[in-house]
């Protein structure tokens, strides 16, 4: 089970910039919500910590188990964008609360990890994690994602080719919808179409300039 935080670390992530998330603490409480997931330390000088969007969204949230490592998060904290087609989780303000706070969060991370502060293009963690990037923003948007067994709605899926992922729509409205939306978040995006169904899908890359 997760351990919950700390007083002291509680109260470091209350007392973090709410624009920035910018962290001021010892040493050694910074490492240990670095290994919790919940900090990171910007790879340029004066080397300060920042919350990730795990840690945004635990000060936002009520006090309660964290992860405690960062391979333990997608885009942090046990939050999944929904790359479609999977079982649907509560829907609702809370959900959607939850997924603009990961956006915002994702953002942040744009800013401080990119290494000219853009967020108007994707950084090192989104070009690792496409699928989960690329739904995040869709989801974040407000385009649905598919239910499992539905034919509406975005499916966001790997592919063979390095750096792409394939967004399924059956809708072609709501497919360049998507189109426009990814490219808006930094992605690079083509239509095609697959060959022996002739069904229309995107191809997305994230943009690296």
């Amino acid at each position: 089970m997760n351990r919950p935080l700390t007083a002291a670390q509680r109260r470091l992530v209350d007392a973090a910039d709410p624009v920035t998330g910018r962290l001021r603490g010892t040493p050694a409480q910074l490492a240990a919500l670095v290994k919790r997931g919940l900090a990171f330390r910007h790879p340029r000088p004066p080397h300060d910590h920042f919350l990730t969007p795990a840690g945004h969204r635990v000060r936002e949230a009520e006090p309660g188990p964290v992860p405690r490592r960062a391979e333990e998060l997608d885009t942090g904290g046990g939050f999944a964008a929904r790359a479609g087609g999977e079982e649907a989780p509560a829907k609702g303000p809370a959900r959607l609360r939850e997924v603009r706070g990961a956006w915002q969060g994702m953002l942040e991370l744009r800013r401080m990890t990119n290494t000219d502060g853009a967020t108007d293009r994707p950084c090192g963690w989104e070009r690792s994690h496409l699928v989960r990037a690329a739904a995040l923003a869709l989801e974040a948007a407000g385009h649905p994602p598919a239910d499992a067994d539905a034919e509406a709605g975005y499916r966001v899926r790997e592919t063979p080719q390095p750096e792409a992922v394939a967004v399924h729509e059956a809708d072609g409205e709501a497919l360049r919808a998507c189109a426009a939306t990814l490219e808006r978040a930094g992605w690079q995006v083509g239509e095609y179409t697959e060959p022996r169904t002739r069904a229309r899908y995107l191809l997305a890359s994230p943009r690296r300039v």
